[in-house]
């Protein structure tokens, strides 16, 4: 029996898909300023806000979605003013967003599968209104990502020089924050807010295996994601597993293959290369943007 001929099926692979493209697009200025983990951080401040829609009987999504952009704006203004480093202010995230997450949804009368559809996503459960929430705000998230390309990739490379070469960089960095805060929320019914950061890191670390300049691996990026997205709700369809782990193990997977073919590649120019020539390894990191 086809499960796509379903209503709530086909929302929830476009959801996903559309969100497979988005996470990895935005993902990729988070890799480069070596902020890999701050959808962890920004999940958990988000995981505060469900906590206070649930108590105050509001939308938990809405209320989500406020929290975490003011928490992302926050961490970002004392990043800036260097008053403390960026893996204190993500543990100050990380530890302070669960622990308010865990007060509000104590207090309210949520149910655990009420929190558990936020922690780990709830696909199959979303509505046409949550769909069309995806579609705009992940669409608006992609379109701002290929749209000021140029500009984010000159400040997530060096801050000092676009500084210096007149680019509003707090204006860019304050972007940054909230589209991280945007997509964590949007994401939190098809991955759930614990999961969401990897599908943000690791479709990026998985194309910087086999690209080398930035525009390349941000399109085999968006490309690894939108195939883990689609591959991880078809699996979950079929074998009745949760869409969101089976989302982000598919994409873990293909890191691992691609990491090994990669690694058996090299290995073969190495023997294939004739004594004496010089290795010219590419720089798996290279940021030229072309």
């Amino acid at each position: 029996m086809d499960l796509f001929q379903y209503d709530f099926m086909l929302r929830a692979l476009v959801g996903a898909l559309v969100i497979g493209l988005a996470a990895p697009a935005l993902g990729i200025y988070l890799v480069q300023r070596r902020l890999a983990l701050i959808g962890d951080g920004i999940g958990h401040v988000a995981l505060t806000g469900v906590g206070a829609g649930l108590l105050l009987n509001r939308s938990p999504v809405l209320v989500a979605v406020i929290t975490a952009t003011l928490g992302a704006i926050a961490i970002e203004l004392v990043r800036a003013r260097g008053r403390t480093s960026g893996d204190l202010a993500l543990a100050l995230l990380f530890y302070g967003g669960i622990a308010g997450g865990v007060l509000l949804v104590g207090l309210s009368d949520a149910s655990s599968a009420s929190l558990n559809s936020y922690l780990f996503g709830s696909l199959t459960t979303t509505s046409p209104g949550d769909l069309i929430t995806i579609l705009v705000l992940g669409v608006a998230i992609l379109v701002a990502m290929l749209a000021l390309r140029p500009v984010l990739f000159a400040v997530c490379h060096d801050e000092e020089y676009a500084r210096v070469s007149g680019l509003p960089v707090r204006a860019l960095n304050l972007l940054l924050a909230v589209t991280t805060a945007v997509t964590v929320t949007i994401a939190m019914r098809a991955v759930g807010v614990l999961l969401i950061s990897a599908l943000m890191v690791v479709p990026v670390a998985t194309a910087q295996q086999v690209t080398r300049g930035f525009r390349s691996t941000m399109t085999a990026a968006m490309a690894l994601g939108l195939f883990a997205a689609g591959a991880g709700v078809w699996v979950a369809a079929t074998a009745d597993t949760a869409p969101g782990a089976s989302v982000v193990l598919l994409a873990i997977g293909s890191f691992l293959v691609v990491a090994l073919v990669a690694a058996g590649w090299r290995a073969l120019r190495r023997r294939a290369r004739p004594a004496g020539t010089p290795a010219v390894e590419p720089h798996e990191h290279e940021v030229v943007l072309r």
